[in-house]
């Protein structure tokens, strides 16, 4: 419509209708892409199915509690606090709750109730219950890579994706609200006034088309969980390790088998890269292998 109207000549009713209809377009477009951008359609459908995946873990955990038989107390208040958490993590879209899209800062999901780890004790000779001196000194070097390398690698790569996701969910009902106003002084004598709203809506499309076609929210939202998952990980070795009776923490066989697979690595991959982590760390080399071979 711009276009049209810059190369109609003349004035009057046609010029003045090819103006109006290119100003109510692009202010319509304007207002589109700000509900677009305030609800990220992309960036919900990632957040509902992560949400989806959790809450049919987290049935599964609970159908194999009820399975085994005669679950206790603590088992009752342990799922209900699991449930609390993933919701308040992932709230239903639209109902007058909503996940912040645009973020101060870039944070990792967090969708599991918070634990107090107790201080550890010191501890000498064998241990009991699966675990053993040798096992903590790898869970620790574990942890300590999962930290320096896939968190840091994702908190990084989060931060850029925020960064570009604001950039342009500005920069694009900008450039369409320049054009909206640019269009009405089409036609004035001047050629730049036709040439305003032609570029910044050329602009505007290209930007949208790769902010909602490239689906940035959603590139967002994975950074976001991949990084949660890693936290998660984290806390359940921190959690684990700073329990102080043996006999109330996951048998430490168990465990290490849980780690390596939540990794995808096997047992024995993941005893080399604690011990890669300790001879790395001992020369003061960082190191350069990620712990997880998954994301």
């Amino acid at each position: 419509m711009s276009g049209v109207a810059a190369v109609t000549n003349g004035e009057g009713a046609p010029l003045m209708a090819m103006k109006l209809s290119s100003a109510l377009l692009f202010s319509a477009a304007t207002g589109l892409l700000l509900i677009m951008n305030k609800i990220q359609p992309s960036q919900l459908t990632e957040e509902q199915r992560n949400a989806t995946r959790l809450f049919k873990q987290l049935q599964s955990n609970i159908q194999t509690t009820i399975a085994l038989g005669n679950p206790s107390e603590e088992d009752v208040k342990g799922a209900m606090e699991k449930v609390l958490a993933l919701d308040k993590a992932y709230p239903l879209p639209l109902l007058g709750a909503m996940l912040e899209k645009y973020p101060a800062k870039f944070e990792p999901a967090t969708w599991w109730p918070s634990k107090k780890g107790k201080t550890q004790s010191k501890k000498t000779g064998k241990m009991n219950n699966g675990w053993s001196e040798e096992l903590e000194m790898e869970m620790r070097e574990v942890v300590d890579v999962v930290k320096r390398k896939d968190a840091e690698d994702y908190d990084r790569l989060g931060n850029i994706a925020l960064k570009v996701n604001k950039s342009l969910a500005i920069a694009g009902p900008l450039l369409t609200g320049i054009a909206a106003i640019g269009s009405t002084f089409i036609g004035n004598g001047s050629s730049l006034a036709a040439f305003v709203p032609l570029l910044a809506g050329s602009l505007a499309s290209a930007i949208n088309t790769f902010e909602h076609g490239g689906q940035v929210g959603m590139v967002f939202e994975m950074y976001r969980a991949s990084a949660g998952f890693f936290n998660l990980l984290e806390t359940s070795i921190e959690s684990t390790l700073g329990e102080k009776d043996l006999e109330k923490r996951e048998n430490g066989e168990l465990f290490e088998m849980k780690m390596a697979l939540q990794l995808g690595r096997s047992v024995s991959e993941l005893r080399e890269l604690a011990s890669k982590s300790a001879s790395y760390r001992m020369e003061g080399v960082d190191i350069d292998e990620f712990a997880s071979k998954i994301f």
